[in-house]
């Protein structure tokens, strides 16, 4: 699990009864996916710098067709 941290934080009152109407849970949880989309928008902009940078090869049609993988078992 992840280390928790207990903060006190000062936030608009409105702002909060907003998030948290929208969100349907409490303040804790509010703030926690409030948290998640801050770190998930750096990471998708790290990618978007990436962008045109690293050559990746992927052919298409070759991953469509079926392939006759032996397991180890019976079919």
């Amino acid at each position: 699990m992840t280390e928790m941290k207990k903060v006190t934080a000062f936030v608009p009152a409105g702002l909060l009864a907003s998030a948290q109407e929208e969100t349907g849970v409490g303040i804790s949880e509010t703030l926690r996916i409030g948290l998640q989309k801050i770190a998930h928008e750096r990471f998708y902009k790290g990618m978007q710098a990436l962008r045109g940078k690293v050559d990746f090869e992927f052919d298409i049609d070759a991953s469509r067709e079926d392939k006759d993988h032996d397991f180890g078992g019976e079919r």
